[in-house]
């Protein structure tokens, strides 16, 4: 049986690559404070996660690069499997 992929060496390198390019949120726009990292990124909502716009209980592509996006782990954990993000409302105009 095999491991889960997402601790292997070919994830990570996925992660810090995507880490490195310093992007903001793409879900909610906001930047990212990449310097929350080891055991405290695991609990802070506005932490750096790996997320991908294909979700992989859709058919994404773990490794895919093409598939991989930055986002708050909050945002990510909001969004769960769903193929687009909410779009915010517009303001009525008067």
């Amino acid at each position: 049986m095999a491991g889960n992929p997402r601790n292997g060496r070919p994830y990570r390198t996925l992660c810090t690559q995507q880490r490195a390019l310093g992007l903001p949120c793409w879900i909610c726009g906001r930047d990212i404070p990449y310097e929350i990292t080891g055991p405290e990124a695991g609990k802070h909502r506005d932490a750096f996660t790996l997320d991908h716009l294909v979700p992989l209980s859709r058919g994404g592509n773990l490794l895919d690069p093409a598939n991989a996006r930055s986002a708050h782990r909050g945002c990510n954990s909001r969004r769960g499997n769903r193929l687009t993000t909410a779009q915010p409302r517009a303001s009525r105009r008067w």
